[in-house]
């Protein structure tokens, strides 16, 4: 019987195996084909022996990684007999009432795609280094590039804290340690490596597609306790900072942190037009917005 290749020997020993992905990677990989249109509203899917075959994992991984997709509204008709259908518009994340809080990892992507299908797509965001924004706009790029979405116009205003300011968290867990604590010159670095390279990414549409693009920052004299993304004027995306201890590796030397991990920050989505405590919720964001960034805040370069 002939060996399989992967498990052939080399001097008597076999060859260790691939680790066998878990059913949340088997669920990002099928996430991302629905979120990129490669898996489109009312197809079926594969079968779940086909999904287990291609993705070399047992049929349990698979029937988890499909429960998943359905709690995000990604799937219907999941059972062991008949494949499991591509939800309709299963490429927009729901929002309002009927949208379960989700991770912003999970949530943000999806519905800024959602409002680069606009003509003139408004993005307004406060935030404390603009790292999940900056991901998150990779997925319309990608469709932009593709040729599946063509915004004519598209606004972007960022507020971040100030370098100046003392920051309540990123911090050591004994105080900042002067003025080159290397806790904020962290911070500080990533907040502007980040806005640049979404600044840039954006600008760029302007060469490559003709697109009209504005990124403009401005620097908050406080440090956000809540991260909020406002699109086209008709969405709030809400997310706590929750301040935890952890670790920070910062050259050779490991340091005691109080910081926050926005990029898990569980998402609540409102949308204009859902009931009048969603409508409240975001024509009140859209003041709180406006008042920062035409009284308090200033300007901001991001640069070291």
């Amino acid at each position: 019987m002939a060996v399989e290749p992967e498990h052939a020997t080399v001097n008597g020993r076999k060859k260790p195996q691939r680790p066998q992905r878990t059913h949340r990677e088997v669920a990002d990989e099928l996430r991302a084909r629905i979120r990129s249109g490669v898996l489109r509203p009312g197809q079926r899917m594969p079968t779940q022996a086909q999904l287990a075959a291609e993705f070399g994992v047992e049929r349990q991984a698979v029937r988890g990684a499909l429960r998943i997709l359905q709690s995000e509204h990604l799937l219907t008709n999941i059972s062991k007999g008949a494949p499991a259908t591509v939800a309709d518009r299963a490429d927009r994340a729901p929002a309002g009432p009927a949208a379960p809080p989700q991770p912003t990892t999970v949530a943000l992507a999806p519905r800024i795609a959602s409002a680069f299908e606009a003509a003139h797509v408004e993005i307004d965001a406060v935030c404390l280094t603009a790292v999940s924004l900056t991901l998150a706009i990779g997925e319309p790029l990608r469709q932009i590039y593709a040729g599946r979405l063509k915004p004519a116009k598209v606004d972007v205003r960022v507020l971040l804290p100030s370098r100046n300011i003392d920051l309540a968290f990123p911090v050591p867990v004994g105080g900042r340690q002067g003025e080159n604590d290397p806790v904020h010159e962290r911070w500080l670095a990533q907040r502007n490596a980040q806005g640049q390279v979404l600044r840039h990414n954006l600008l760029a549409l302007r060469a490559t597609h003709g697109i009209d693009v504005h990124v403009s920052f401005r620097a908050l004299p406080f440090t956000p306790p809540v991260k909020l993304y406002l699109l086209n004027n008709t969405e709030a995306l809400f997310a706590y900072y929750t301040v935890t201890r952890s670790e920070a590796l910062i050259g050779q030397e490991t340091l005691p942190t109080y910081d926050a991990q926005g990029v898990q920050s569980m998402l609540f989505a409102f949308e204009q037009g859902d009931g009048l405590r969603d409508t409240t919720f975001v024509e009140q964001s859209h003041l709180w917005f406006n008042a920062l960034w035409e009284t308090i805040s200033s300007e901001l370069e991001l640069t070291d």
